[in-house]
């Protein structure tokens, strides 16, 4: 049976006033200018007359749980959609209000979430719908070099952020482009990359980090609107001239431009891509992913007992506090924890073209390869930081190494997942990948 494909796409701007917080390393960091502004890029796609998927692109940085299904009922109620037929995914940039609020990292800011946010997203996401028209698409792939494995190891073998050049990472760079089947015009183009976009460090400029860059740039030369989708970005920083994982706004110019680059470089590939047309499928279901023992009561009381519960804590010692403080609150009720933490997933696949895995982690560069290589779609790409952020998720034996992020994974909630995550996690996207390769 043959199946229309129908693709419809637009943009809302989001950016805030200067002056204001800016989320990723502290909660006392304010804009003074404003670089590049912040965007959303909104792909709706349908077959036939059925329910249509929206994906979303937001140029923020870890988009909280809470904040982002907010955002995602409003888009449902909105355009009368059902809440599952919605990924939200953040780009990942620091430098954007925050919109993640995690334990040390500062509240959520609610005036911009709910004034700019929200309605730019209803915005794009009307007008995508609205635009849908007879589609076909083409994918082209390449490597590129501008991410690098972030946990460098010390002669000790202790991680810290760095840059680690014989580390894992994904190193592909796909491009999806989508065109009206019947005029040949652009609709739309994904770029699915994993980095962080942390070029600009603590800095105080508002900007979508070296995707702005990337992604503008590669929209003047080919004339179609471009989003940018992270995948593996918890191990990978960007690979900037400092030797860190972080810089300045110089660095984001600089890598930005050698991004756009590379993608320039692989969307040449179009030019004799086969075009094709595929059904757009949706799978959403809530899987159960294992929760790990809480520290013993004697560990949390002595944590106690050395800091004030009401304390300002900063960063990573802000969430391993909120942590500690909520494993003594579940020794003082008597209750236990759950042995699963659930987790609804929503997989889109485009026949046996493409598929994308969200998950709303960080997370490494094996899991995705993991998905990539096993998967039975010819490209399946997982998203990072898509409906929500629950914080990092590695790889069993990089937990066993500790660092930064193995830190940020143990303690952003007290609900933490245990270390064989990363086998559950892809063993749940396998199986239903297969199963909707077989309907």
């Amino acid at each position: 049976m043959k199946h229309t494909l129908f693709a419809g796409a637009s943009y809302a701007d989001i950016t805030p006033a200067v002056g204001g917080l800016l989320y990723g390393y502290n909660d006392d960091t304010y804009s003074t200018s404003c670089h590049d502004p912040l965007e959303i890029k909104a792909l709706a796609l349908r077959t036939d007359d059925e329910q249509p998927v929206l994906m979303l692109s937001f140029s923020v940085g870890d988009f909280g749980t809470g904040a982002c299904t907010q955002t995602r009922e409003a888009l449902a109620r909105e355009c009368g959609i059902p809440l599952e037929n919605i990924l939200a995914s953040a780009t990942h940039t620091h430098s954007a209000p925050n919109v993640s609020g995690i334990a040390g990292w500062g509240d959520v800011d609610r005036p911009y979430l709910e004034g700019i946010l929200i309605p730019g997203a209803i915005k794009a996401a009307k007008e995508a719908l609205a635009s849908l028209a007879p589609a076909e698409f083409a994918i082209v792939w390449g490597e590129s070099e501008i991410g690098i494995n972030r946990r460098e190891l010390t002669e000790d073998g202790r991680i810290f952020l760095g840059q680690n050049p014989w580390g894992c990472q994904d190193k592909t760079m796909t491009i999806i482009r989508f065109r009206n089947s019947e005029t040949k015009e652009g609709i739309f183009q994904i770029v699915h990359y994993g980095c962080h976009g942390t070029a600009a460090g603590n800095n105080h400029e508002i900007t979508r980090d070296w995707i702005g860059i990337m992604t503008d740039r590669l929209t003047a030369e080919t004339g179609i609107r471009t989003g940018f989708w992270n995948g593996c970005v918890g191990d990978v920083g960007p690979r900037i001239a400092n030797g860190r994982t972080t810089g300045d706004i110089h660095h984001v110019e600089e890598l930005g431009g050698r991004a756009a680059l590379d993608a320039a470089r692989i969307a040449k590939q179009f030019a004799y891509a086969p075009y094709e047309t595929a059904p757009v499928r949706l799978h959403a279901e809530e899987i159960g992913l294992p929760v790990h023992p809480i520290p013993s009561k004697e560990d949390v009381d002595a944590y106690m007992r050395t800091h004030d519960r009401d304390g300002h804590y900063v960063n990573i010692d802000g969430l391993i506090h909120a942590y500690m403080c909520a494993a003594a609150d579940v020794y003082a009720s008597g209750k236990s924890l759950p042995t699963e933490k659930p987790l609804p997933v929503s997989v889109v696949t485009l026949g046996d073209a493409v598929s994308f895995c969200p998950v709303p982690y960080e997370l490494f560069s094996e899991i995705c390869l993991r998905i990539r290589r096993h998967g039975p779609c010819r490209h399946n790409l997982a998203l990072s930081i898509t409906n929500g952020f629950e914080a990092y998720l590695p790889t069993k034996d990089a937990v066993s190494r500790g660092g930064y992020e193995v830190d940020c994974f143990r303690y952003g909630n007290v609900a933490a997942l245990d270390d064989n995550t990363d086998t559950v996690l892809v063993q749940h996207f396998l199986r239903i990948l297969r199963t909707m390769d077989r309907t």
